[in-house]
């Protein structure tokens, strides 16, 4: 059966699509959002406590180069095979290439569930991947454009670089594993394990207001767009690939490399929207959130993830 976590994401799926009154109060969900964060980087930064080690900055460096290499993966097919024009291709190459921090949550909860191991600095995975693509996409729509306008609508990218490292899930991301890293599991663990003991059932609430959000993207579904949500579909299993090729060539630990796959295969649904919406005015954000948050982070959490660590397994 899948992880009981995933089945709280169901429950709001469903609850929304049968229009059930359920919801989750919005400052109720501010508040599992920021625990959420915050417990993901404590967790990290315990995982690293005392096993810090200068080979990490060639392996972050090799994960960060991963959110730079989608978008080139994914323009060419959105523009040719999904025809879809300039600025929704630039737009679902950042959400696509950048990641998900719920479905990283999820991918957690699951290799934990399945005592699998993994590597400490599995947090900071999600750091890295979180702007790359981002500036990548912005790139290839300002030279575009730019080419063909003959103007230049760059971006701030001071604003950018700004906003993205200063949001809140970011601060608290870094924030937490700086915590954790300082006091270990230990001598931190009179509030370290309030956190961390509470995971699983935060990420269930969490999860919940997902599924209900989930389905509010879906209604109604724009099936003249059909080639689209097929590439929201396709995409997570592909571009899983990536992910997988890399933990491996860096002889990730299995857990480590289930959740890199499932971190690639992911869709941004909070850091790349609140980016591209004011970079790209002419991408259709209610779009790409209906393809990253409707279509590919249920097939992430539902299926995707158990799948990836089989495929896994057939390489080792």
């Amino acid at each position: 059966m899948p992880d009981i976590v995933v089945m709280f994401f169901v429950l709001g799926l469903v609850a929304g699509i049968l229009k059930s009154d359920l919801k989750i109060p919005k400052a109720a969900y501010d508040t599992l959002s920021l625990l959420l964060m915050l417990t993901i980087g404590l967790k990290g930064g315990m995982a690293l406590h005392g096993s810090l080690e200068w080979s990490l900055v060639f392996e972050l460096i090799a994960i960060a180069s991963l959110g730079a290499l989608i978008p080139f993966i994914v323009i060419p097919v959105l523009i040719k095979l999904a025809r879809a024009d300039t600025a929704n291709a630039a737009s679902l190459a950042a959400h696509y290439g950048s990641v998900s921090a719920g479905t990283f949550a999820v991918a957690l909860a699951y290799v934990d569930s399945q005592n699998l191991p993994i590597d400490p600095e599995v947090t900071l995975y999600l750091v890295m991947l979180e702007l790359p693509a981002i500036l990548v996409a912005l790139a290839y729509y300002r030279r575009h454009t730019s080419s063909k306008t003959g103007s230049s609508l760059t971006p701030n990218k001071s604003e950018l670089w700004r906003e993205t490292f200063t949001n809140r899930g970011v601060v608290l991301l870094v924030g937490g594993v700086i915590i954790g890293f300082m006091y270990g599991p230990t001598e931190g663990a009179a509030v370290t394990e309030l956190f961390t003991h509470a995971f699983k059932a935060v990420l269930a609430l969490f999860l919940l207001e997902m599924g209900l959000t989930a389905a509010e993207t879906l209604s109604p579904v724009p099936w003249k767009k059909w080639r689209l949500l097929t590439f929201a579909l396709v995409a997570p299993l592909c571009l899983s690939f990536v992910g997988l090729s890399a933990g491996i060539a860096l002889g990730l630990e299995i857990g480590s490399i289930v959740v890199l796959a499932t971190l690639t295969a992911s869709a941004s649904y909070i850091a790349a929207p609140a980016a591209i919406k004011t970079a790209i005015p002419k991408a259709d954000i209610g779009l790409a959130m209906l393809m990253s948050l409707g279509i590919t982070f249920p097939f992430n959490a539902i299926l995707g993830i158990p799948l990836y660590h089989q495929i896994v397994n057939y390489f080792y």
